[in-house]
């Protein structure tokens, strides 16, 4: 699809689907197709697509500025030989849970693109992976904080990010589900999950923005419709995330495994 097809209503909605299921263990991706077959929509094109996975990065990196920040001096200060901080080492534990998903991405890009993007596929993971976060939740241990994470278990939890490549797996939700296991609380947990997301989205759409350079679509797209979304998907995700980190110990994650189930079954009745 070309720009002059995506109008502001479908770009609004989109944006808000993207920014609003991005971070939450409930698949964006399963939304978007959901959104796409109930509107008869063709698919928004790469260029929309940066756009509103740039809204939900820096969405990220303006939550955890604070934390970011110390990471990254840490994590220099340690290459520099000054010792190993906490946040040094959280920071080579992110490194490290981000290379199986990196090299997963690189060695599988035309089964994803291809064979795995059907409804089919998107609404079996949907409902499997629902299933797994509820007995995440149940079966975990839930006390260890993220000062007690060693490289073992960031590892596994890297690993279980490759499953996220599947559409409809939700990476925050398989992520979540891998720290579970491995005894996070639910707050460390998710938020290991979300800082391990800036690796993946930017390393994403750099790929993407490389395919683009050049690109005759560049210049057909509305910059204005552009930038709003791109904005409409940061504040989105920005809100998304701050209700999800402040409400999860509260509500648990059963909500979000009933909503899964339910758009699982939506999603294979579209299929049928």
């Amino acid at each position: 699809m070309n720009g002059e097809d995506v109008t502001f209503l479908q770009s609004l909605i989109l944006a808000l689907v993207q920014g609003g299921t991005e971070f939450l263990p409930i698949s964006s991706s399963a939304h978007l197709i959901l959104v796409s077959e109930v509107m008869g929509w063709a698919d928004q094109g790469l260029v929309f697509d940066v756009a509103v996975h740039l809204g939900t990065l820096f969405a990220v990196l303006v939550y955890f500025r604070d934390d970011l920040v110390q990471l990254l001096k840490d994590w220099f200060k340690s290459l520099a030989g000054q010792g190993l901080t906490e946040s040094g080492k959280l920071a080579w534990l992110l490194l490290y849970a981000s290379l199986p998903a990196a090299i997963g991405g690189f060695l599988a890009e035309g089964l994803i693109a291809g064979t795995l993007r059907s409804s089919a596929v998107i609404a079996t993971a949907t409902l499997v992976f629902a299933g797994v976060l509820w007995f995440a939740d149940k079966m975990g241990e839930c006390k260890l904080s993220l000062k007690e994470l060693g490289h073992r278990r960031a590892l596994w939890i890297g690993f279980a990010q490759c499953l996220a490549l599947i559409p409809g797996t939700s990476r925050s939700g398989i992520t979540i589900s891998m720290a579970l296991f491995c005894g996070l609380t639910r707050q460390a947990a998710s938020k290991f999950s979300f800082l391990l997301s800036i690796p993946i989205i930017a390393g994403s759409g750099l790929l993407q923005g490389i395919a683009l350079f050049g690109d005759s679509a560049l210049r057909e797209f509305d910059l204005v419709m552009l930038f709003m979304a791109f904005s409409v998907a940061l504040l989105t995700a920005l809100l998304c995330i701050h209700a999800f980190l402040t409400l999860i110990d509260r509500i648990g994650f059963l909500p979000f495994i009933i909503y899964r189930l339910i758009l699982g079954v939506c999603l294979y009745l579209w299929v049928i």
